[in-house]
């Protein structure tokens, strides 16, 4: 996988996505999910709240990134937040 001159960083971002999916997988197996209707719009299972939050957390760090000057840090750290609020309350 050298042709994608992969970075720390990236690598463990990605790692992180594939140890989520599977980590949801194994719950999912364990404990199946019905469907509930949260602050979102829409009735959601927890596979479509971990993808709504997933989405809605990159497009979230884009515009801090793209907006402000703050750190990336906290651009990830306010995706983190979106991500869990989506899983809990969502």
């Amino acid at each position: 996988m050298s042709w994608m001159a992969w970075t720390l960083p990236t690598a463990l971002f990605f790692a992180g996505i594939a140890v989520l999916l599977a980590g949801m997988t194994l719950v999912e197996l364990r404990w199946p999910c019905v469907e509930r209707k949260g602050f979102l719009p829409i009735t959601t299972t927890r596979g479509d709240r971990l993808f709504i939050g997933l989405l809605g957390g990159a497009y979230l760090h884009l515009l801090v990134i793209g907006v402000t000057d703050w750190s990336v840090w906290i651009a990830s750290l306010l995706s983190l937040l979106w991500l869990c609020a989506v899983m809990r309350w969502g």
